[in-house]
């Protein structure tokens, strides 16, 4: 069962992928751009926990984990970047 389901369930995390990824590229300000570049991490981690799942290797999870800390890392200081024009104080 879960062999069925999982194509398609990539399928759609690669089209929510691509869709932020659009986003990232046309955003019309820099907010909406950050909002989409959180939503290209959260999408990036799905994505390997999929594949992780279809190959059975926990080396995708590992990689998973690195992307959701990086991911994480980047988006408080984008958010503070713009908030202060200055990310250290």
């Amino acid at each position: 069962m879960l062999a069925a389901v999982l194509p398609y369930a990539i399928a759609m995390v690669s089209l929510a992928l691509a869709l932020s990824l659009l986003r990232l590229l046309l955003g019309p300000d820099a907010p909406d751009r950050i909002l989409a570049l959180d939503t290209l991490y959260i999408n990036a981690i799905a994505l390997l926990i999929l594949f992780g799942l279809m190959q059975g290797s926990a080396l995708y999870f590992e990689a998973a984990l690195l992307i959701a800390v990086m991911g994480f890392v980047g988006t408080v200081a984008l958010s503070k970047y713009l908030l202060r024009g200055d990310i250290m104080e």
